[in-house]
């Protein structure tokens, strides 16, 4: 893929990030699950680390290497003629650089970047360090030449970092660090009820990326709160796995 082809895909990903009208990213793992999502209509789509992990034979939470990660992704981008981001958790130890490089070699255009360093215990970064790499992912992808879209994600809900009444306005803090410093949308990762959803969308300046069910979620509520854009992080392959395994249990 050429420069020019990648600097339109990350165009097109951009713009389907509408606060109130949310481009819908489904979540896939390799090229069938991608060409299913594209089959229905999408025309944006985002590799998640949990359910690519799975495809493999690796846990998630950095069980597999960034080159398992990208080798899997460039199957995909080779497959379908849509943008793709990809989930890089924590960035496998690797430097901002590498990251890029690595994406954009394989045909991607976005990344979510999580605040839980894996390969430290799991530990969170702190809101200033979490920011910092931000940056260095931002400045990377400006000397590769293509606005790779960013998608800063923290794990504040996730973590259950400081105590529930405060949980939200931690989110919203780590969240504005990360768009000054150069994010393209923000991810407070966790299932929201309308209100707060609505509450953390109005006090963030950049678009916001909600976690949905693809089984029963509500479209028309992530809009009304606000959202920018929807992923289902790895619900889509484990509802597939259910009913598979309901309609394989009729032959035992």
């Amino acid at each position: 893929m050429t420069n020019a082809d990648l600097k339109t895909k990350a165009r097109a990903l951009l713009a389907l990030h509408v606060p109130g009208t949310p481009g819908v990213l489904p979540t896939v793992w390799d090229a069938w699950s991608a060409n299913v999502a594209v089959s229905a209509g999408f025309t944006g789509l985002t590799v998640g680390s949990h359910p690519l992990a799975d495809s493999i034979g690796r846990p998630d939470g950095e069980g597999m290497t960034f080159t398992e990660l990208t080798t899997r992704v460039a199957q995909i981008t080779e497959s379908v003629d849509v943008p793709v981001s990809v989930d890089i958790e924590s960035g496998y130890g690797e430097s901002a650089g590498t990251l890029i490089d690595g994406l954009l070699a394989a045909g991607a255009v976005g990344l979510n970047i999580e605040d839980t360093v894996h390969s430290e215990g799991g530990r969170m970064r702190s809101s200033e360090e979490h920011a910092a790499l931000i940056g260095e992912l931002r400045a990377a992808a400006d000397a590769a030449g293509v606005h790779v879209v960013l998608n800063a994600r923290t794990d504040t809900f996730k973590n259950k970092l400081g105590e529930d009444a405060e949980r939200v306005d931690l989110a919203i803090a780590r969240m504005i660090a990360c768009a000054e410093a150069g994010a393209d949308s923000l991810y407070p990762v966790g299932f929201h009820d309308e209100e707060t959803l609505k509450r953390i969308c109005d006090a963030l300046p950049l678009p916001v990326n909600a976690i949905a069910n693809p089984v029963d979620g509500d479209l028309a509520m992530y809009a009304r709160a606000g959202a920018g854009r929807i992923s289902f992080g790895p619900i889509w392959q484990m509802s597939l796995a259910k009913i598979s395994a309901d309609w394989l249990a009729r032959w035992r």
